[in-house]
């Protein structure tokens, strides 16, 4: 995308380790403005997610960015934890120090509002963690689908099977009530699911090439993704990162051409059944009801070479 003048953005996330390179990517971006962020809980708790995410603006150097933490819980059950993917802390535990810079005295919530009312069809919103800011903000103003400009989803499987349960994606599996809301809305959404996540990964050449990084903020972040390769290794039997948020983060600034994907209606099951947090479409599932519901864009395939843009981007935004 080209404009004179920097989009708007506003980052829902749930810091942890590839949300940090999603955050990386975003600063990068002189077409990008990264207008706030909001933080939701799922790697890690809200508060401490909002908390990384100061350590981290300070890591990259980043000018002021307002950083407002949701609440705790989701919108049916309570947050009580997520696997140790992401290390203890969510950023790999590589002790980054206590940040200077203030949260927001705004929720997640009252950010976003505000932001959309302040950028009435100019700002765009990227989520990459639950749903749940987005879901109370919808109910709190329904025309905020109308205020913003469009929706990128970092989340779903549609054709493959999930990463959390044979059915799931963690991200709709934490929340797929708000999910649910979030994709009955009428506005514009880009759904970046498992099934072209898993096609991005970082491999061992790359893990080690940030390592010998001559930026310290470089080599920060690659102690961080061994402790995501750690996890890796154990699923796939070798050490890698899978680029989930950075790539809804390219998606959304149109960095990579989508090959192939899927327009219709998404449905997701909620309730506590074992298909809690199952994410169709109707081309995915012929007897998906489509009567009056917003289409949205799933996007299956994009084109290949990510992993090296994004090396790029981090030497690039982390020179000494």
């Amino acid at each position: 995308m080209t404009t004179d003048e920097p989009v708007p953005v506003y980052l829902d996330c749930d810091t942890g380790i590839d949300d940090v390179l999603a955050i990386a990517y975003l600063l990068g971006r002189p077409d990008v403005r990264l207008a706030g962020i909001g933080t939701v809980s799922g790697n890690i708790d809200a508060r401490t997610a909002a908390l990384n995410t100061l350590r981290v603006l300070d890591l990259f150097r980043a000018p002021d960015v307002p950083v407002a933490s949701g609440g705790c819980d989701f919108l049916t059950r309570r947050y009580d934890g997520a696997p140790a993917v992401h290390g203890t802390d969510g950023i790999g535990d590589v002790g980054l120090p206590e940040s200077a810079r203030a949260l927001s005295d705004q929720s997640s919530v009252e950010m976003l509002l505000d932001l959309a009312r302040r950028h009435p069809g100019r700002l765009r919103v990227l989520a990459i963690g639950p749903l749940t800011n987005l879901a109370q903000a919808l109910r709190q103003d329904p025309d905020l689908a109308q205020l913003v400009r469009d929706v990128t989803v970092m989340g779903g499987a549609f054709l493959v099977g999930g990463n959390i349960t044979p059915h799931a994606e963690a991200n709709v599996y934490n929340d797929p009530e708000a999910a649910a809301v979030v994709f009955d809305a009428p506005w514009e959404v880009t759904v970046v699911p498992i099934d072209v996540a898993r096609d991005h990964r970082f491999e061992q050449a790359d893990l080690t090439g940030l390592a010998g990084s001559a930026s310290a903020a470089v080599r920060t972040v690659a102690s961080m993704l061994d402790v995501y390769a750690d996890f890796y290794d154990g699923v796939y039997g070798r050490r890698l990162a899978v680029l989930y948020d950075p790539l809804a983060a390219a998606v959304l600034s149109g960095d990579l051409v989508v090959t192939r994907d899927l327009v219709g209606p998404v449905t997701v099951t909620t309730g506590d059944g074992a298909e809690r947090g199952r994410t169709t479409t109707p081309e995915a599932l012929e007897h998906a009801e489509t009567a009056s519901r917003p289409s949205h864009r799933v996007v299956l395939a994009v084109e290949p070479g990510f992993a090296p843009q994004l090396v790029a981007a981090l030497q690039s935004l982390g020179e000494p």
